[in-house]
């Protein structure tokens, strides 16, 4: 305790403390400081416990009445929680510093020195220094009290794809990570064709639904379910249900387009090819370069599905290619792509090598095709397709082969990465054998793409050394290091054991 007054501006004599007669500085109280502490304690009133609720199971504080915080041991979030306890107490002093003093982390104890000051006898100004002890009880928050009782979800979006491939739910992970909306889930779900998001309230789960309509292609039903009703307040009680269905079209399906529909995308050629899916499904034709994008309105509309699967990709190999040059688009086309280049090619199959069959086709790969380079496709004259439209189509329109995209030693391109990605946490059912080829195969579109990792946070690894090699002339497509985020991992304000100090 001492007191606070302001220089002298000449120097003064000192006086005698009126009650124990020790010389002192002159003051208004004409006290000494042992004196005044004895006549007046400007902390009285104010708590040196309290209790502080804790919830073990999310790790949050109470803020009363009804707010559950995240708060780290020795952040300005936890000290502002505990200052607003003691802060009814604090009307007749100022507050001039707060902070913590060091605990045992398994002590259940917060301890915070405070500095006040008050104005006293005869306008003199005391500050006195204290301690407030703040004990930590557990009590469960209602949303952990809902997860123990197996009712812990208002509103589940369920996501849904009718698609071999997951390609579109990895994009969509990534783009939930990015914005972060997992953080408002009670659960995630994986299942067979789809994946479900729990909340704890509507409103989160319509956040989800208003994103994902934003993001990709999809259409949106909703149901809900009464669970109980108060007669008495007159307050329902609901689970509701977003039932989300993504278009079946991911990247490089090749679609037969209903003839009205390719006419109103600037009279494109019926079979086309899937080049990318974001919000809207992004199409070129392989014979003119013509490209347009579907919403998912559109899509509902006039629909249309792909012809082959991904499984059905075979390898040819590149006999001959002729870049075709200034092509001139009958009326009403619409918007060609600069991306990419027309060419003429003549291709024969890895597993045909001993045979002297060839095809020709046109491809929009021109830019990236040479004599020899290994590329992936469809063969449309050996396969049996059952398609609306593509059964009605003059069969001298229907290509012998389409191409999808160039084929590089994946063995290779392992090795080699040095980026990863982030995943979310979530309750799998089954685990297919062929999610790790799939997923493999989204990392390689990553790779391909730039305009698709645009959308991604793509992280550096620094746990792998890519591996290169002399022989390595193949010109596969890579991530730039500029493109890389360093991963940021948080540790607690007191260290390693900080974070531990409450699940005990």
């Amino acid at each position: 305790m001492e007191y606070i007054q302001a220089p002298a501006t000449s120097s003064q004599g000192n006086i005698l403390c009126c009650t124990c007669g020790v010389p002192i500085p002159p003051n208004p109280a004409n006290m000494c400081v042992a004196c005044l502490r004895t006549q007046v304690d400007i902390s009285e009133g104010i708590p040196k416990q309290v209790t502080v609720n804790f919830c073990k199971q999310c790790e949050r504080y109470l803020q009363p009445p009804t707010t559950w915080m995240q708060c780290a041991l020795e952040s300005r979030e936890l000290l502002a929680l505990c200052l607003k306890k003691i802060k009814s107490s604090m009307t007749k002093v100022r507050l001039i510093d707060a902070g913590f003093l060091w605990t045992e982390p398994h002590s259940k104890r917060i301890k915070m020195k405070v500095t006040i000051q008050k104005e006293v006898m005869n306008g003199a100004i005391l500050q006195q220094v204290f301690v407030v002890e703040f004990v930590i009880q557990y009590q469960m928050c209602d949303d952990c009290h809902r997860v123990e009782a197996k009712d812990f979800w208002k509103a589940v979006v369920q996501v849904r794809q009718k698609t071999i491939h997951r390609k579109t739910f990895y994009y969509l992970e990534q783009l939930i990570l990015k914005h972060k909306l997992h953080q408002n889930t009670l659960n995630i779900k994986e299942i067979n064709d789809g994946i479900d998001f729990y909340f704890g309230s509507k409103q989160h789960a319509q956040k989800m639904v208003d994103f994902l309509q934003c993001t990709v292609p999809c259409r949106s039903k909703t149901s809900q379910r009464l669970i109980s009703h108060d007669i008495h307040s007159n307050t329902y009680n609901y689970k509701s249900t977003y039932s989300m269905e993504i278009v079946p079209i991911c990247k490089d399906n090749v679609v037969c387009l209903s003839p009205r529909l390719a006419q109103s995308l600037g009279n494109m050629g019926q079979v086309c090819v899937c080049v990318r899916v974001t919000s809207t499904i992004h199409l070129i034709d392989p014979n003119t370069l013509q490209i347009a994008e579907v919403d998912g309105s559109t899509y509902w509309r006039y629909p249309f599905y792909s012809l082959c699967s991904p499984r059905q990709l075979e390898e040819f190999i590149v006999m001959d290619t002729d870049i075709i040059r200034n092509q001139k688009l009958g009326a009403g086309a619409g918007v060609r792509s600069n991306k990419h280049v027309l060419a003429e090619v003549w291709v024969q199959k890895t597993s045909e090598m001993d045979t002297s069959q060839q095809y020709h086709c046109r491809t929009f790969l021109g830019h990236l095709l040479n004599i020899g380079d290994m590329v992936l496709g469809y063969d449309f004259a050996n396969s049996n397709v059952n398609d609306e439209y593509l059964n009605k189509m003059n069969p001298q329109r229907v290509p012998d082969v389409v191409l999808i995209k160039k084929s590089y030693d994946r063995s290779r391109r392992v090795k080699r990465r040095n980026w990863k990605l982030q995943e979310m946490q979530r309750d799998r059912e089954d685990q297919d054998t062929d999610d790790e080829r799939q997923y493999q195969d989204f990392l390689e579109d990553l790779e391909e793409d730039e305009a698709l990792r645009k959308n991604v946070n793509i992280y550096r690894d620094a746990s792998k050394n890519p591996v290169e090699s002399d022989t390595d002339d193949e010109g596969a497509p890579r991530v730039s290091l500029a493109e890389m985020l360093e991963e940021l991992t948080l540790t607690d304000a007191t260290g390693e054991e900080g974070a531990e100090m409450m699940t005990e």
